[in-house]
């Protein structure tokens, strides 16, 4: 199991501030070293419906795993926290 949090728009357009994900439902179609990727994470919750495909299909999309930015071919375990947001500008 990992948290996902959705940060900012993201988080008002999914209307989701956070879920819990269960790797397992990915380990079992993954090959045979069981790795599951941020990117399999994320087709699994576009896969959700139009809404979730539109949102989380934009280029600009960031990741973080364990408060780090990462991309998405980065490995995700259990108990990871992972975050998705729009990129922050400051001013």
């Amino acid at each position: 199991m990992i948290k996902i949090l959705f940060f900012a728009a993201l988080r008002e357009r999914l209307q989701c501030g956070q879920l819990e994900f269960n790797l397992s439902s990915l380990t079992s179609n993954a090959s045979a070293a069981k790795t599951v990727t941020i990117a399999a994470v994320l087709a699994q919750l576009q896969a959700k419906d139009s809404l979730w495909q539109h949102a989380l299909s934009q280029a600009d999309l960031l990741c973080a795993l364990n408060q780090q930015l990462v991309p998405t071919s980065t490995e995700v375990k259990a108990n990871d926290e992972l975050a998705f947001f729009p990129p922050v500008t400051g001013g």
